[in-house]
């Protein structure tokens, strides 16, 4: 597959920049009510949530339901508009680009989305999918758009006589690949990749998996890997960021974060994970009290301490700050 030259307006290209640096990402939704719609409610999906992907990485989003990691996916691509923050590719601000301004750095991120059944029309071709990017970009048409399909499918495992046929005629697992095709398209540098194998049976989930890290390794992609499966994001990344309540309370490299967490809620999550392995000892299993607080009346102090098994008062008035507590690993916990 030939690679597409990015015309895009200014930003830096500089390895030593990262593709993506997210600050202060906000996104709240306001909630409607009454005969004149007034908003009386808000929803605080996303809250002040910084992070940064380097050039070649993949950094590993995890969380469980509903605690902001789709809409910070969504936020950066502007599919959804952020309420506050920064959003930078590399390090071009974009938080606040039009619509028609963003269209050029279309080219630079991509994203695969969760269910493969749910994100292909299913009245065009998976060919036709795979190269309207290609159309509506004015990058390639005829018979060079043709050709451009047919290496994408080939790099993704799929036959070139498969373009023309439809997504009902396709496996869950070809049309995550048909998908991962659409996404490559552009060329991009930033490929959000939102749950892609949690629909998938595992079999499958593997294979997929492993052509992301090929493809990333051929094409020096990065990746911003957004799942609750931590055996998957383990597997795959190379930083880990934990969400909770629309919050990233700990940030680490992948080994240091699965090896030495520093946040009760990161620990929590860990001792969770089944071990294959009978022969491994597993830590005792930490039961978190409570449910999940409502993102639309967030908790006073630190966001996990209504089920924290070990706050302390300061966690019910001070909310932490996400800070260096070991050499590049952030936690957001008063008591580390």
């Amino acid at each position: 597959m030939n690679k597409v030259d990015a015309s895009v307006p200014a930003g830096q290209t500089d390895k030593a920049t990262p593709v993506l640096a997210v600050k202060a990402l906000r996104k709240h939704f306001p909630l409607q009510s009454g005969l004149l719609s007034r908003s009386q409610q808000v929803v605080h999906a996303v809250n002040d949530v910084s992070f940064h992907v380097d050039h070649g990485e993949t950094l590993g989003l995890v969380g469980e339901s509903g605690c902001g990691k789709s809409t910070v996916g969504r936020t950066i691509l502007k599919l959804i508009n952020p309420t506050a923050g920064s959003i930078q590719i590399d390090g071009t601000e974009i938080a606040d680009l039009s619509r028609r301004e963003m269209r050029p750095y279309r080219r630079r991120m991509q994203i695969i989305f969760q269910d493969p059944y749910s994100s292909l029309n299913p009245r065009m071709t998976a060919g036709d999918m795979v190269g309207e990017p290609l159309t509506v970009h004015g990058i390639a048409s005829g018979q060079e758009k043709e050709d451009r399909i047919a290496a994408l499918f080939q790099k993704v495992g799929l036959r070139s006589d498969q373009i023309r046929r439809f997504p009902h005629e396709f496996s869950g697992g070809q049309r995550q690949r048909i998908g991962i095709a659409r996404a490559l398209a552009l060329d991009p540098k930033l490929i959000i990749a939102d749950e892609p194998v949690s629909a998938l049976d595992v079999s499958i989930q593997a294979q997929v998996i492993n052509l992301l890290m090929d493809l990333q390794e051929e094409f020096g992609l990065s990746y911003l890997f957004i799942a609750h499966d931590l055996s998957v994001v383990e597997h795959i990344s190379h930083r880990v960021a934990v969400m909770y309540l629309g919050h990233i309370v700990e940030l680490a490299e992948r080994r240091a974060l699965f090896r030495t967490p520093q946040h009760p809620y990161t620990e929590a999550l860990l001792s969770a994970v089944p071990v294959a392995d009978p022969k491994r000892k597993r830590a005792d299993r930490i039961i978190l009290k409570g449910d999940v607080p409502s993102p639309v009346s967030l908790p006073s102090g630190c966001p996990f301490h209504t089920r924290c098994p070990v706050a302390v008062a300061a966690c019910k008035s001070e909310v932490p700050a996400l800070r260096e507590v070991r050499p590049n690993h952030w936690a957001a916990c008063h008591l580390r």
